[in-house]
């Protein structure tokens, strides 16, 4: 038997053996089997070995197969291709190990080819490496792979994922067949950086869509704030006969959990058990925070209970649910009870507790609660952290205690920070700090004029009307804008949206200030009088 059908033997053998391989230690006998025949450094014997520790058994065995790379003498482009793959896919740090390694491809005079590319420029894309994504463009180009549409495709993804926008259009302009996949790459991207309106119109332009491209634009409105224009795509996918996977559901239910549309939110439940994802820990989750931020505490509570394994959103939305609803020692039980079954809280946790104690009055509990973030969790509390703290020291009307923990933050406050103070100043009627936070929020935020508003409404409630009018004539006459207030409901399984000053209100103008001077009338009648301050 000559050598070539010998290595053909072995390889068919080996290959066969790393079929019943499922740990690292049958791998190593089999490489130590290999090592005594002196063939571990074949090529394709090597490259087999390689490709089985960075595949089927997973990227926790990187170092192995580093190893087993670097005790070959010259690896082919495959084993170049296999070693950067497997920390393409680690995430950061890992892949500035990909791209280190690729350099080192260079400098050993191997050339890459139509599947080495895409992974460079996924590592590079992860780590936001412009000029990288950049030097791999050019070298796709010198090396005539420009033309694959899976190299193609890599490269509007990794400009996309940068941010550099126009070029990922124009690689996607330049394929000569872009398919639904480089579409949808350009989709996310636009979507990522708040580029909706790019994004509506490319998605328009697409001849097919698959169930990621309907995902990447559902989550693309629900990310930038577009919750009913994201159920909207939703109703237009299903009736275009596409079958939701439970990434659309997500999307869905946290778009009616914005808009706490619970008509629309209880079908997208029902939905979800036919299609057979009712069972995916996301989309419990996801259940658990629609319901729980749209009132329906109970059904948020039966499926909280439900759940074998609660992931720490659970934990989080049942807490944040509750705390929203004004239900504080129900939050704080909760809350307690992951403590006892050895569940970490995070950061999002003690935002519901610090919400569940402003909303209960709980002062004393709400303090020791913030207190114990970086004593027993060594978690630093943040904006949001403060926010919550500051407002239940307001409310409370403890002004003076709330502006010590702003004086006390580590870092800047914001316009959220300075916001609950002038809140608490109006409930408590404290013109002076009020003032004074006006003063620091709008150094912070010149074209908000809802912070003027509120202020002009204390100097009401105080008599100054002068004030008053001037401080209207400000909002009125200069750059400053009010942000309007925005309601949604829900009319025959249609989300609704109304805005403050809004005179066309879908066509219907009229028939809603008839209801409104109805209800007002009613009201009246009832002995309630208008706050018109």
């Amino acid at each position: 038997m000559n050598l070539f059908s010998q290595a053909g033997e072995l390889s068919h053998h080996v290959s066969a053996l790393l079929e019943r391989c499922t740990h690292l230690s049958h791998l190593n006998q089999l490489h130590a089997f290999l090592i005594t025949l002196g063939q571990a450094h074949l090529p394709l014997l090597s490259f087999k070995l390689l490709r089985f520790c960075t595949t089927t058994l997973g990227g926790t065995h990187i170092d192995h197969a580093r190893l087993i790379f670097d005790h070959n003498p010259g690896p082919s482009v495959y084993h170049w291709t296999a070693i950067i793959t497997a920390y393409a896919q680690q995430g950061p740090p890992a892949c500035k190990t990909a791209l280190h390694l690729y350099k080192q491809m260079h400098f050993n005079s191997v050339a890459p080819n139509q599947f080495t590319f895409p992974y460079i420029l996924k590592a590079s894309a992860q780590i936001f490496a412009l000029l990288e994504t950049a030097q791999t463009h050019a070298h796709i180009a010198k090396s005539g792979f420009d033309a694959w549409t899976v190299v193609r495709t890599a490269l509007v993804d990794a400009y996309a994922k940068c941010g550099v926008l126009e070029a990922a259009r124009r690689a996607l302009g330049e394929m000569h067949e872009p398919n639904v996949v480089s579409f949808t790459a350009l989709l996310t991207g636009f979507a990522k950086f708040g580029k909706m309106g790019d994004a509506f119109v490319l998605f328009e332009e697409m001849r097919e869509r698959d169930v990621p491209a309907w995902n990447a634009a559902i989550a693309g409105c629900a990310q930038n704030g577009l919750f009913v224009e994201a159920l909207s795509l939703f109703n237009r996918m299903l009736a275009e006969s596409h079958q939701p996977n439970h990434m659309t559901l997500v999307c869905a239910l946290s778009a009616c959990a914005h808009l706490g549309t619970l008509g629309v939110g209880g079908p997208l439940h029902a939905h979800a058990y036919k299609c057979g994802s009712g069972a995916s820990p996301f989309v419990g989750n996801a259940l658990i925070n629609m319901y729980a931020k749209c009132g329906c505490l109970k059904e948020a509570r039966k499926l909280f209970d439900r759940m074998q394994e609660r992931s720490i959103s659970a934990w989080n939305s049942m807490i944040n649910g509750l705390a929203l609803h004004g239900h504080a020692r129900e939050a704080i039980e909760i809350f307690n009870k992951m403590q006892v079954e050895n569940v970490r809280p995070d950061e999002v946790t003690f935002v519901g507790v610090l919400n569940a104690c402003t909303h209960g009055g709980l002062i004393d509990e709400g303090c020791s609660y913030f207190l114990s973030m970086k004593k027993d969790y060594g978690l630093e509390p943040q904006i949001e952290h403060y926010g919550c703290v500051v407002d239940l020291l307001g409310r409370a009307g403890l002004l003076e205690e709330a502006i010590e923990v702003i004086e006390g933050m580590k870092q800047e406050p914001d316009d959220v920070i300075w916001g609950a103070l002038l809140n608490a100043c109006r409930m408590h009627g404290n013109v002076g700090l009020a003032e004074s936070a006006v003063h620091r929020v709008m150094e912070l935020d010149p074209g908000n004029g809802s912070y003027m508003v509120q202020l002009a409404n204390l100097y009401g409630e105080k008599g100054k009307w002068e004030e008053v009018g001037r401080l209207r004539r400000l909002v009125r006459d200069g750059p400053m804008e009010k942000t309007p207030g925005c309601s949604w409901i829900e009319v025959d399984g249609d989300v609704v949206e109304f805005y403050s000053a809004d005179g066309v209100m879908n066509g219907r103008a009229e028939e809603v200030y008839s209801v409104l001077e109805l209800l007002v009338w009613q009201l009246r009648n009832a002995g309630h009088m208008p706050d018109l301050t």
